[in-house]
């Protein structure tokens, strides 16, 4: 796989993360909100960051292997409660490909 830095345009990423900044912070002093804290995201298991109350449906699929990499978080940021099916997260979507690819290059820029 390619690494997310290298598959989207980071700064473009990071003003369609706009409409996930609602819920999620990502960055120094990241903290939990409606939805978890993103920073560290690619290659954490799904359902773990410490304190955030997930769905059973996402710690289920955590504990049944879901790991983040640019094709889960592809597949999930393009339909959230089709691919994790009784997750919390109420967004519907990015529907554009590149912009799912920009915020995979944005969050990716963010280690824990």
């Amino acid at each position: 796989a390619v690494p997310a830095q290298a598959s989207g345009d980071a700064a473009r990423g990071e003003t369609v993360f706009k409409k996930c900044k609602a819920c999620h912070q990502v960055g120094e002093g990241a903290a939990n909100k409606t939805g978890p804290q993103l920073n560290g995201i690619m290659g954490r298991t799904a359902g773990t960051v410490e304190g955030f109350k997930y769905s059973p449906a996402m710690t289920e699929a955590g504990e049944g292997g879901l790991v983040w990499n640019t094709e889960t978080l592809a597949e999930f940021l393009a339909k959230p409660k089709d691919f994790v099916k009784g997750t919390k997260m109420s967004f519907a979507g990015l529907r554009k490909e590149d912009d799912i690819r920009a915020v995979e290059a944005y969050l990716g820029s963010f280690p824990e």
